[in-house]
């Protein structure tokens, strides 16, 4: 167990952590990156970036998230890998225990992001970044004309297969049963859109393209019948959700009904000293521009704590 006591530490080295970590670092607070299950995040698995301000051209999702460590070792910041096993948040200095040794810090960042939702397929697997995505934002601009397809029954598959009718020719709804979790306005906006077809009783059995490597087709079982039938398209989007990396924190701060993190002016949490940013506590947005605005404020906001209580 080390006896220093750190000025802050960072969960997380995706956009929101890297970004706090560049800010942190520039301050002189010398923080320390634990980099957690997911280096990089989702941008990690991420191809071609357009939307993030200052690349004309785009940039690969991978080397725009190396380019944001080097910036941040650049000031001080270190890293290393590690996974968080459990946190003590009720005494100072909060207690990180990482199994072979306990971090101590006056301050915590947590920008754990979350993970999206898979179906689990090694087809899937092998085809994310070629065809495969969870983020229609992202992504939708590179099947414009195309036909594709997106997976899932709530909200957020309507939100999906509506934004991507902006570009795709025809978009199909996939989803496993006969009935739909989504609210009644949103899915009576999905059925009222000529470009979007419904198939309930569906499941995808496997994502074909792989030797391809890229995207050309799926194959379906009909959930009723178990008959097998194949779907040509160009782009698989899973609309079924994500799944926030804060289940250590429950019952030391708050958390709502899915697990996120709950924030009061944009990124404290209840606890003081410790700030969540990024898609950890971004339900709504969850993009990397939105990820990286949210980590300037959590390493802002330490800055401003450790001067106020004598670092």
């Amino acid at each position: 167990m080390s006896s220093e006591i750190r000025d802050t530490v960072i969960l997380g080295s995706g956009c929101s952590g890297l970004t706090a970590a560049i800010y942190a670092a520039r301050a002189n607070l010398k923080p320390l990156v634990l980099e957690g299950h997911e280096p990089g995040g989702q941008l990690s698995i991420t191809t071609l970036v357009e939307n993030f301000p200052g690349w004309p051209e785009g940039i690969q999702g991978p080397q725009l998230v190396e380019n944001m460590k080097l910036q941040a070792a650049r000031f001080g910041t270190e890293f290393r890998m590690g996974h968080l096993v459990s946190v003590d948040l009720s005494k100072r200095p909060f207690a990180l225990n990482l199994g072979k040794e306990t971090i101590h810090t006056r301050t915590l960042i947590i920008a754990s992001g979350a993970s999206a939702r898979w179906l689990g397929l090694p087809s899937e697997q092998a085809l994310i970044g070629h065809g495969v995505s969870s983020c229609a934002t992202c992504d939708g601009f590179f099947f414009s004309g195309r036909e594709i397809a997106v997976v899932g029954g709530g909200d957020s598959a309507m939100e999906e297969a509506l934004f991507l009718t902006r570009f795709a020719s025809k978009v199909t709804l996939l989803h496993r049963r006969e009935h739909f979790r989504a609210s009644r306005i949103m899915l009576e906006r999905a059925i009222a859109h000529p470009n979007i077809v419904f198939r309930t009783n569906t499941a995808v059995e496997e994502v074909l393209g792989v030797e391809e490597k890229e995207v050309r087709g799926l194959k379906l079982r009909d959930t009723l019948t178990g008959e097998l039938s194949e779907l040509p398209i160009s782009g698989l989007f899973l609309g079924i959700g994500h799944v926030p990396n804060a289940k250590m924190f429950a019952g030391q701060i708050d958390l709502d009904d899915d697990g996120y993190v709950r924030t009061h002016d944009n990124v404290m949490t209840r606890v003081p000293g410790v700030y969540a940013c990024g898609d950890v506590q971004d339900r709504r947005y969850r993009q990397a521009i939105t990820a990286a605005g949210s980590g300037c404020m959590a390493a802002l906001e330490v800055e401003k704590y450790l001067e106020e209580h004598g670092r």
